[in-house]
């Protein structure tokens, strides 16, 4: 990837994620839910995020997506589930008797805070294309 390429897609990616981010805290204020808006998603603003949004960015779905396919994980990824409540991976834990995971309750601001989350990327990735069955279509394919 050429330098010029890299900043071009800085941009992009920072766009992108800024545009996400205004559109969660639009949804987040509607129901009260204030400081969730206000601090959704800061960590894809970390180097440890941001670079790999630039690296993989594609603009039409997640770039941890990309990574996934490329590396077999997403390192981003790992890192935002851990450090935003709002998913429920952020939610599960090591079974007592080590047979392996189980979710956690997850409390209600934060479930809210998914759904918005979800209806934002929906907006954002489908643009022109978003209908209100596209958020619902992901959630009910949940595996």
């Amino acid at each position: 990837m050429t330098t010029k390429q890299i900043l071009v897609n800085a941009k992009k990616h920072f766009l992108v994620i800024t545009r996400h981010k205004l559109e969660v805290m639009k949804g987040c204020f509607k129901v009260g839910l204030y400081w969730q808006g206000l601090v959704h998603d800061l960590s894809k603003y970390s180097p440890t995020e941001f670079c790999v949004g630039v690296y993989y960015f594609q603009g039409d779905r997640s770039p941890n997506a990309a990574e996934r396919e490329i590396k077999g994980a997403s390192t981003a990824w790992m890192h935002h589930k851990g450090r935003n409540k709002h998913h429920y991976e952020y939610w599960s834990d090591a079974k007592m008797d080590k047979t392996g995971y189980e979710c956690c309750d997850m409390p209600p601001k934060y479930f809210v805070e998914m759904i918005m989350d979800r209806i934002a990327a929906s907006k954002i990735y489908k643009g022109d294309g978003y209908t209100d069955e596209v958020p619902l279509n992901y959630l009910k394919n949940w595996d």
